[in-house]
């Protein structure tokens, strides 16, 4: 406990505070507001760890802060490291709970797949994720918190690389709307973590109300759709969200988006042999794409397995053929290669098995 009897539980996090939130305790500290800016650069611009490193700060500054505030990031509990480079994180969290992050190597970039929840409220019946049912939101601190613990655990890595963020690991970051977005604000902001929203992609399964009030922010992530089917019966089968926001209200939604010039929404789509690769699916796609003119690409991702999964994995051939279809028709469209898929850190792959 600090020398003044503060607890943990009483100090302020710093770490997910916008600049206006940390200017109020600035102003409770009896500083000037220009020391939020400085506090503000140190936290998300250099990524210091300690009150003791923000070295432009008065020494007496520094030991008001160490007091009553915190700077406290994940504590690593584990990593496990794939063939392909690929590492996942379980960090424990300083409120309490764990969750896994997973940080991907590439020649040119970075990739850092963040997650939003402790487990998912959502229920698609493909993702380990789903099993845990929804145990928490977390704070937008502890969103961004994960990017600063894999950029300072891989800082060689990153070196001289641009830096990915993608917000497709546990939990529906829809569903925990105001602190997924702040933590996008802060870290696209060139004075906090500096990561162009280009290079921040959002998922989402799907919730439609949701959608429409993320077109409507002014600062915005890449959005990717968990598509994943073509018919209403199909997706309620597999995504059970779909019964309260089918297809035709899905899209609707979509199309509210602004997209920049050259941007394009992602619809992902999990293939699942036998389910929803039919020959009539791409076409089905396309047709949906058209009908509600959509500005879109699609990422084909082979439904990875795991114990006690029940779909199969599709062969490459069928995820080809149904790529090139998508071309043929007009539809851009890729395949993705799944990373880390030893060590189950691959898409819908994350679980707690603590």
């Amino acid at each position: 406990m600090p020398a003044d009897g503060i607890g943990a539980e009483h100090r302020h996090e710093l770490i997910g505070l916008e600049i206006e939130p940390l200017r109020g305790i600035v102003r409770e500290l009896g500083e000037k507001p220009f020391r939020a800016g400085q506090i503000y650069r140190w936290i998300y611009a250099r990524r210091a760890t300690s009150f003791d490193a923000m070295t432009d700060l008065p020494e007496a500054l520094r030991h008001r802060l160490s007091i009553s505030c915190t700077v406290d990031r994940p504590r690593i509990s584990r990593v496990q490291e794939s063939s392909d480079g690929t590492r996942k994180y379980l960090l424990a969290l300083s409120r309490g709970g764990e969750v896994e992050s997973v940080f991907m190597p590439e020649t040119r970039r970075v990739t850092f797949c963040i997650s939003s929840q402790i487990g998912c409220a959502l229920d698609c019946r493909f993702c380990f994720t789903a099993r845990m049912g929804l145990v928490r939101h977390l704070s937008a601190g502890e969103i961004v918190s994960q990017v600063l613990t894999l950029a300072e655990d891989n800082r060689d890595r990153c070196e001289g690389r641009p830096i990915n963020i993608v917000m497709m690991g546990m939990g529906e970051a829809l569903h925990n709307f105001d602190a997924s977005m702040s933590a996008v604000r802060l870290l696209a902001d060139p004075d906090g973590c500096a990561i162009p929203r280009r290079r921040i992609t959002l998922s989402t399964a799907g919730l439609a109300p949701a959608i429409r009030r993320f077109a409507g922010e002014p600062i915005r992530p890449r959005l990717a759709v968990s598509l994943n089917a073509t018919t209403d019966e199909i997706r309620s089968r597999i995504m059970p969200i779909n019964r309260r926001h089918p297809i035709g209200e899905l899209l609707d939604a979509c199309s509210m988006v602004p997209l920049a010039p050259r941007e394009r929404l992602t619809f992902e789509y999990v293939m699942l042999r036998g389910i929803n690769d039919t020959p009539r699916d791409p076409a089905r796609l396309c047709a949906l794409v058209n009908r509600h003119r959509l500005r879109a690409k699609v990422n084909l991702i082979a439904c990875n397995g795991g114990e006690g999964h029940d779909w199969e994995e599709p062969a490459m051939e069928a995820v080809r053929r149904f790529r090139d279809d998508l071309l043929a028709r007009g539809v851009p469209a890729s395949i993705r290669r799944n990373r880390g898929r030893d060590i189950s850190a691959a898409c819908g792959q994350l679980v707690l098995e603590t």
